[in-house]
């Protein structure tokens, strides 16, 4: 009996995780987009410039490459990645499993809840020694597109505060995936580049 019960844990739902008013609120598809909004084209994926909006771009030492985009926004920072995927089955459930084994391993405390985005984390990690040793909280949301998933790390406020949560969440939804038609395996980043804006 017990047996069974532990293969019954080890098996992570494929099916795609997203909100059912994705297609119409975002996260968007390159083919949904508004094409007359004057997004920030960072290869991957565009974001919508807004007052109070400041771009980072996180660079993988070694290789150079753009590895994930950082947005500051109403106290809270937003890190947003996106990923390859199946065409039929989604990424967010598996990422999930990854996330929390993550944390355990640093000794942070993490915690399955549901979100306005679905099913998301909420960790509490541990800082490193410099910030004064403590724990930092951060949430973790994703969502499958079409033949794609984009993950978001949320920290500062929108982990907290319910209004800052809210403009983080609605940040996030703004952002349009650009997954082009090149063959990909499933679970690589799709490119990100140095941003440009239209008429730059």
């Amino acid at each position: 009996m017990t047996e069974s019960h532990e293969e019954q844990d080890e098996q992570i739902p494929t099916e795609k995780s997203a909100p059912a008013d994705r297609a119409e609120r975002g996260p968007f598809d390159a083919s949904e987009a508004n094409p007359v909004r004057p997004y920030i084209d960072i290869g991957g994926i565009k974001v919508l410039p807004r007052e109070g909006l400041n771009l980072r771009l996180e660079v993988e030492e070694k290789t150079q490459r753009i590895v994930a985009v950082g947005l500051d926004y109403a106290d809270s920072t937003l890190q947003v990645q996106p990923f390859a995927a199946p065409r039929s089955t989604g990424l967010w459930h598996e990422t999930r499993a990854q996330i929390r084994a993550q944390v355990a391993q640093q000794g942070g405390r993490v915690e399955e809840r549901e979100g306005p985005l679905g099913a998301e984390l909420l960790a509490e990690v541990p800082v490193s020694a410099e910030a004064g040793a403590g724990m930092r909280i951060a949430r973790f949301v994703g969502v499958d597109g079409p033949r794609w998933f984009l993950r978001g790390v949320i920290g500062g406020e929108g982990a907290s505060s319910p209004e800052a949560a809210e403009q983080v969440e609605d940040l996030f939804r703004s952002i349009v995936v650009v997954r082009g038609s090149a063959p990909m395996p499933p679970r690589d980043l799709i490119p990100l580049s140095m941003p440009s804006t239209p008429g730059s």
